[in-house]
């Protein structure tokens, strides 16, 4: 959902830019630094390799209406793997270089961050907490509600947030949406959530540490 300049006015673009801020400012303040330092190398390359594959996968991309296109987000991924602080920071990375690129309207970086960055990983840190903290210690229940449903639904999230972002700005009519969009949104929804389900499932089998939310004792040693 890379929402090109000229689609909002400026106005939106500064107080999405102040908000930006104020949340990367409680980013900075909950990082995991511990996890980003040389002693800890393995986990950087780790989160580095995450983001260079996000960066990969952004820039393939299905475009149905200018605006309102599809790839893979992978928000859910980066906030399972390594939590709220980290995921924010990688989705923030991982659009400055498509900016660099040349893949996206640097104007937009603030809206377009916090729509395809800080609401999908909010939407599934939320979920994730919810399940972890009301529902049994159950491998099943992590994959297919953490990583399945919380990809689905943060997708979910940000698809609902763009069309009426869009809708209020004047760019699109409801009409033209629920015509050449919507009908194609479960199409993207179960991709994302198969996609996340699979890596999620296949990480924890094999590197179970990778995952800063997984806890292998919980979850199957002390089933």
């Amino acid at each position: 959902m890379n929402v090109p300049y000229g689609f909002f006015p400026d106005t939106w673009h500064w107080l999405a830019a102040l908000v930006y801020v104020a949340v990367l400012a409680s980013v900075v303040l909950r990082l995991p630094w511990k996890q980003l330092s040389n002693s800890n190398s393995e986990k950087l390359h780790v989160y580095l390799g995450t983001c260079v594959a996000l960066m990969v996968l952004w820039t393939m991309k299905t475009t149905v209406v200018p605006g309102l296109d599809y790839h893979y987000l992978g928000a859910t991924l980066l906030t399972l793997m390594f939590g709220w602080p980290l995921a924010i920071a990688g989705v923030s990375i991982v659009l400055a270089a498509t900016i660099i690129s040349g893949s996206s309207d640097w104007q937009t970086f603030p809206i377009n961050v916090l729509l395809m960055g800080v609401l999908p990983v909010t939407t599934s840190y939320v979920i994730y907490r919810i399940v972890d903290s009301n529902l049994p210690n159950n491998f099943f229940i992590y994959v297919f509600l953490c990583a399945f449903f919380g990809a689905s639904a943060a997708l979910l999230s940000v698809i609902a947030c763009a069309t009426v972002l869009l809708i209020m700005t004047g760019s699109y009519g409801l009409a033209q949406i629920a015509h050449e969009y919507l009908p194609f949104a479960p199409l993207m929804l179960f991709p994302e959530g198969f996609v996340t389900g699979m890596l999620i499932t296949v990480i924890v089998a094999l590197r179970p540490k990778w995952v800063s939310t997984f806890d292998d004792d919980r979850y199957i040693k002390g089933r």
